[in-house]
């Protein structure tokens, strides 16, 4: 089966900046790129459809120009399209069950706005709780240049793709530590040829909340020789300290676990907070 990263599109800035973020990680993935509209038929129009235009051929307007959009900037890059029907929630669900990883707008598919970093909603959030495979949010306006190191002026954009990335954070629980999360945050840092910063916190000093967790990363460490990894062990809030690394970062990595509660999936209070408020990119990861 084709590789493939997807990415949920609905005509808003937020969902186009996903979109492009998903093209990047797909050709550094060496895979191909789906974009997908979630299409519904309703009894009346959406308000957004102009007069005249059926809301089937909205929708495929609204697609289309985000593929047009993302071919003209990755003209390399195989990209396919389509709608898929069903809510937004089904439809995302589905596509997220065929592909390698899911890329969301951060405010676009939720209806929220006006919250600084990712604001996670209701249709964004019930996606992140049940996909079987990673989700990536993006914020609108993120753009290629945020994920690299600030360059000098009079650098034009085609040079900063040159330009060596941001770190890769990894906020980890050595108490419940898990390969999945491990693996994808590693493997992020080498598509990037990036450093790992693992990023733990503990709320009172102890032996064994404050010592370094070398045991458990030298496997990773052996595995992905290339890829500088370092451990930052802080006291407070885990999500504090994930919030204050993702200002200098490429992209933050956080789980989720895949265990359903009384009240079905759901994410954690950390991944939520990180969700809400980092300054980049946020990849969650299931893991059991």
């Amino acid at each position: 089966m084709l590789r493939q990263v997807t990415a949920g599109v609905d005509g808003s800035a937020e969902s186009l900046a996903a979109a492009h973020w998903a093209a990047r990680e797909a050709l550094r993935r060496g895979a191909a790129l789906r974009l997908v509209h979630a299409w519904t038929r309703h009894p009346r129009p959406a308000l957004s459809a102009p007069a005249g235009t059926s809301e089937r051929d909205w929708a495929e307007q609204t697609l289309d120009r985000a593929v047009g959009s993302v071919r003209a900037a990755h003209s390399g890059l195989r990209t396919v399209a389509g709608l898929v029907p069903g809510s937004a929630v089904d439809a995302l669900l589905t596509a997220a069950a065929e592909a390698e990883l899911l890329v969301l707008g951060s405010s676009g598919l939720s209806g929220l706005s006006g919250v600084a970093g990712v604001a996670v909603g209701s249709v964004s959030q019930r996606v992140v709780a049940g996909s079987p495979h990673p989700v990536v949010l993006v914020r609108a306006g993120a753009t290629s240049a945020e994920e690299h190191l600030p360059v000098s002026d009079g650098v034009s954009p085609e040079e900063i793709p040159e330009t060596p990335y941001r770190d890769v954070v990894l906020g980890l629980d050595t108490r419940r530590p898990r390969d999945e999360l491990i693996e994808f945050a590693i493997e992020a840092a080498r598509l990037r040829a990036a450093g790992l910063r693992v990023v733990r916190a503990f709320g009172v000093p102890s032996a064994e909340g404050a010592g370094p967790c070398t045991d458990l990363l030298r496997p990773w460490r052996e595995k992905f020789p290339g890829v500088p990894v370092t451990e930052i062990v802080c006291e407070g809030r885990a999500a504090t300290a994930l919030v204050r690394a993702s200002s200098g970062a490429s992209l933050v990595v956080v789980g989720r676990r895949t265990r359903a509660g009384r009240l079905g999936t759901h994410i954690g209070p950390v991944t939520q907070a990180v969700l809400h408020h980092a300054a980049c990119p946020v990849a969650v990861v299931p893991h059991a």
